[in-house]
């Protein structure tokens, strides 16, 4: 049986950090590997978690 892949969707909200969708590897700066189903990444630069979105970007009115 083969098997259906599912698209991987990126949302981009005003103000809000990427959404991403879909089952999709997330290959870090330091070269590890994490597979993922879904993820919100920081788009405004000032999460301590990068690059996953920490909510920071409301508490600096990041607005772009």
């Amino acid at each position: 049986m083969s098997e259906v892949k599912q698209p991987v969707t990126l949302k981009v909200l005003k103000g809000a950090p990427y959404l991403v969708k879909g089952p999709f590897t997330l290959i870090h700066a330091d070269g590890r590997e994490e597979t993922m189903e879904s993820a919100h990444l920081c788009r405004c630069g000032a999460s301590s978690n990068k690059p996953f979105c920490d909510g920071t970007h409301g508490k600096i009115g990041f607005e772009k």
